[in-house]
C-alpha cells in the first residue's frame, strides 16, 4: 500500500514531494509523483497526476483535475471547473495511457472557469483564456482568447488589462494600469525591458 497522508481536511496526499507554503483544500487528492512549487492553492476537490508539475504561486481553483503530462509554469491560474484533457481521442475500451499529450501552459497564464484544454497545445505567457473557452490549437503569449473552437479577439497585459493592439501587424500600448510597454510585431507581444 502507498504511503498516505491524510489530513483533517480530507485531502489526500500520495508520497507527496510538494513545496512549502501551499494551501491544500479539502478533498484535493496529489498523486506521490506530482511536483509542486512554493505557495500553491488548491481547491475542493482538486486532483493533481502522478506527472504533473506545478510551478510557483500557482492557484488551482475547486473541481480541477490536473492529468497527467500538464505543466503549469509558475503563476498560472485554473478557475473553477476548467478542464485539462491527456488523450485526444479517448475511448473506454481501447487502453491509450502511452499515448498521453504533453501540455504547457506557461507563467502568468489564466485559464478561466469551465474552459477546456485540448492535451498537446501550449499555451503562451500571460494568456488569458476566457470562461468557457475550448482551446484546441497553441495560445501566443498575452493572447486573449474566447469561443468554441478558442478565436483570439485582442492581446492582454501581464496585469490582466486589455491592451489596445491589432490582432495583427505591428503596434505599440501601454497597460493603463501598471504603464508597462508591449509591442506587438511579426505577430509576437513582447515587453519593454
Amino acid at each position: 500500500m502507498p504511503n498516505t497522508t491524510t489530513s483533517a481536511n480530507l485531502c489526500t496526499l500520495i508520497n507527496n514531494s510538494s513545496g512549502m507554503d501551499e494551501y491544500v483544500s479539502h478533498r484535493a487528492h496529489v498523486c506521490g509523483g506530482a511536483r509542486i512549487g512554493y505557495g500553491v492553492s488548491l481547491g475542493q476537490n482538486v486532483f493533481v497526476g502522478n506527472k504533473v508539475v506545478i510551478g510557483n504561486q500557482c492557484k488551482v481553483q475547486n473541481n480541477v483535475s490536473v492529468y497527467d503530462n500538464v505543466t503549469l509554469e509558475d503563476g498560472v491560474f485554473c478557475g473553477p471547473s476548467m478542464v485539462f484533457t491527456n488523450v485526444y481521442n479517448p475511448r473506454a475500451l481501447v487502453e491509450r495511457k502511452d499515448e498521453y499529450l504533453n501540455t504547457l501552459v506557461k507563467r502568468g497564464a489564466t485559464l478561466g472557469a469551465n474552459c477546456t484544454i485540448v492535451c498537446g497545445v501550449i499555451v503562451g505567457e500571460f494568456a488569458f483564456i476566457g470562461a468557457g473557452t475550448v482551446v484546441n490549437k497553441d495560445v501566443p503569449a498575452y493572447a486573449l482568447m474566447v469561443g468554441v473552437p478558442a478565436k483570439q479577439i485582442g492581446w492582454i497585459s501581464e496585469y490582466g488589462e486589455k491592451l489596445d493592439l491589432p490582432l495583427t501587424g505591428d503596434g505599440i500600448a501601454t497597460c493603463p494600469h501598471t504603464r508597462k510597454t508591449y509591442m506587438l510585431k511579426a505577430g509576437q507581444v513582447t515587453t519593454e525591458g
